[in-house]
């Protein structure tokens, strides 16, 4: 299986490629953002022709069982930024691009297999809601604002909706991975984040390998 994993920064890319160093499988890194994200994993269908692409990298978290290092496996994404009114078209959903799906599901085989993969016990695997959007969540009002659009979102990051969208026009299997860097909601001025990087975000992306070689 051609494997292709697609990250947004440098410090992503480094550790995922020392995670995979001697390994078939590409990493990539597409820049932060929607559009990068889709430039990025449109470039590497064109140019590696996988056989399915995996989004890795960090995400704000939310909900009551959520904690940092968890880690969020895409079930469902969406935009928490896209809004295309009703005036055409009244059945058009808040976070939906108009004749595209309301949500993208995640490769039914993938999540399975990201269910049954066995990790140490300090960290744990969350199915769900990924909501996705050209906006850092630096604060608790702006974390409020998205759920309260996305009651059941489990994670907010910046690219895995938009390499969804990419991979569902190209019928190429997709799947994201986001570790919990941050808990906006009980957090202010992104500290959480911060001191992910100076901590354990390494220890984390093995989740992301440990998956890679259950395949």
């Amino acid at each position: 299986m051609k494997i292709g994993i697609i990250v947004a920064m440098d410090k992503e890319l480094r550790q995922l490629q020392q995670v995979f160093k001697n390994s078939d499988v590409l990493v990539q890194k597409c820049g932060i953002g929607k559009v990068n994200a889709a430039l990025g994993a449109q470039r590497m269908i064109n140019e590696f022709h996988p056989d399915c692409i995996i989004s890795s990298g960090c995400a704000g978290g939310n909900g009551d069982d959520i904690n940092v290092q968890d880690v969020v496996v895409s079930a469902e994404l969406c935009y928490h930024d896209v809004y295309c009114g009703k005036a055409i078209d009244d059945t058009t959903v808040y976070g939906q691009v108009q004749g595209l799906p309301a949500r993208y599901q995640a490769d039914a085989y993938l999540l399975q297999k990201s269910k049954e993969i066995a990790l140490p016990t300090d960290i744990k695997i969350h199915p769900g809601l990924i909501v996705t959007g050209d906006w850092f969540v630096d604060s608790k009002d702006k974390m409020r604002e998205i759920i309260g659009h996305f009651p059941d979102a489990k994670a907010v990051d910046m690219e895995s909706c938009a390499i969804a969208q990419t991979c569902y026009i190209n019928k190429v299997p997709f799947i994201s991975f986001r570790v919990i860097s941050d808990i906006p909601l009980r957090d202010t001025n992104a500290s959480q984040y911060h001191n992910f990087w100076d901590t354990i975000a390494e220890h984390s992306f093995q989740v992301t390998k440990t998956f890679v070689e259950s395949l």
